[in-house]
């Protein structure tokens, strides 16, 4: 029950998978070395003049004594990072990284070419496939059967299998990845003979090929055979998805279109809405102010700031500034008005105005107020 949960339930993309391979594929972006031009332990181990750390084997004995020992090639994990060397760290810290310099004068070395293609066979003939010709293209080993089945047991040669991808395309042999991956997914999608390893291959050894056309072949074969058919994550998406989305998209301008105008209608109301708002309140405004001016019976009595002028003479300037101001708002009136018409600031000069009030003495004050 568990292996059929499993094997149906839907794959996940994986996000550091996505990031490594996309700087492998792009050169290693912002990539230093960090090791000296003369320091090429890598080119020096393929040309047999110092034995890969900390096992002490050359690479001649490797490809001489360890090829068909299985056990040995499963259960040793130093070896693989000098085989098939990159520009990243692997697990084998005595294993030293390429660098840029390492790698041209690696694919100058004749010497070094011819052992990295045996160490490329004798890994093959370890996952039970061989080498057909000298384009990279390969099939099925005298004894598929038996490896396959190890193969789709023990999962960590999948990561064995990244790397050797990897190094292939470092060290000018691109060309024979696209054959390698293309005869994997064939055997876990139609053969079903490793199907333990549709994961990996869809999610690492496809996204390795740096040529954008090839790795498009090799997922539409794979979402052609891939089983269950809705569960396939990998590449472009289907056209019936594709359409809908650029209906969506075609859509949503107007849409957006639709909704700024209306956006636009509500904000000219609005601010209609706010200017006849202002009118009034405007308006209301001024009937407050003429309003205090209707009231008949203030304009009977008489004024008092005339009164106190008259009984007082006019020594001081101050006096005769708020002669002038008082005065000023009486000759703009083309009816007498009252005391109400002089401002704020003018009452607080004539400080005497509540006492000039309770003593109306003076009848003549409203003539008095016309001559001035």
């Amino acid at each position: 029950g568990g292996d059929s949960n499993e094997a149906t339930a839907k794959p996940k993309r994986s996000f550091y998978a996505a990031r490594d391979l996309y700087k492998y594929r792009h050169q290693y972006p912002n990539f230093k070395d960090i090791r000296y031009q003369n320091d090429l332990s890598n080119l020096r181990f393929y040309k047999n003049k110092i034995p890969f750390k900390p096992d002490g084997v050359y690479i001649e004995e490797v490809l001489s004594k360890w090829k068909g020992d299985y056990e040995k090639l499963e259960h040793n994990h130093t070896y693989i990072q000098w085989l098939f060397p990159l520009r990243e760290q692997g697990l084998n810290f005595y294993a030293k990284e390429l660098t840029t310099y390492e790698i041209e004068e690696f694919k100058k070395t004749k010497e070094a070419i011819r052992r990295f293609l045996l160490a490329y066979k004798m890994m093959l003939e370890f996952f039970g496939i061989k080498l057909t010709d000298k384009t990279g293209n390969v099939a099925r080993a005298v004894n598929w059967q038996e490896r396959f089945q190890h193969l789709n047991e023990s999962q960590h040669n999948y990561l064995r299998i990244t790397r050797i991808l990897k190094s292939l395309g470092e060290l000018g042999y691109e060309s024979f990845k696209s054959p390698l991956v293309k005869f994997i997914l064939h055997e876990a999608l139609v053969e079903n003979t490793i199907p333990n390893i549709k994961q990996s291959a869809l999610e690492y050894f496809v996204y390795t090929i740096r040529d954008r056309r090839e790795r498009r072949k090799l997922l539409r074969f794979a979402q052609k055979h891939y089983t269950p058919s809705e569960n396939f994550i990998w590449g472009p998406p289907r056209k019936e998805q594709s359409e809908g989305s650029k209906a969506q998209k075609m859509s949503s301008p107007l849409a957006s279109s639709h909704n700024s105008q209306t956006s636009m209608h509500k904000k000219a109301k609005d601010s209609k809405n706010s200017s006849s708002a202002v009118h009034l309140n405007s308006k209301t405004a001024e009937e407050k102010k003429v309003a205090p001016k209707e009231p008949v019976e203030e304009t009977d009595r008489p004024s008092p700031e005339p009164s106190n002028e008259a009984a007082k003479p006019r020594n001081t300037e101050k006096d005769s500034n708020a002669e002038n101001m008082n005065s000023q708002p009486e000759k703009t009136v083309t009816t007498p008005l009252k005391k109400e018409s002089v401002s704020p600031e003018n009452n607080e000069e004539g400080g005497n105005d509540n006492q000039d009030t309770e003593n109306p003495g003076n009848t003549n004050c409203h003539d008095v107020v016309l001559v001035q």
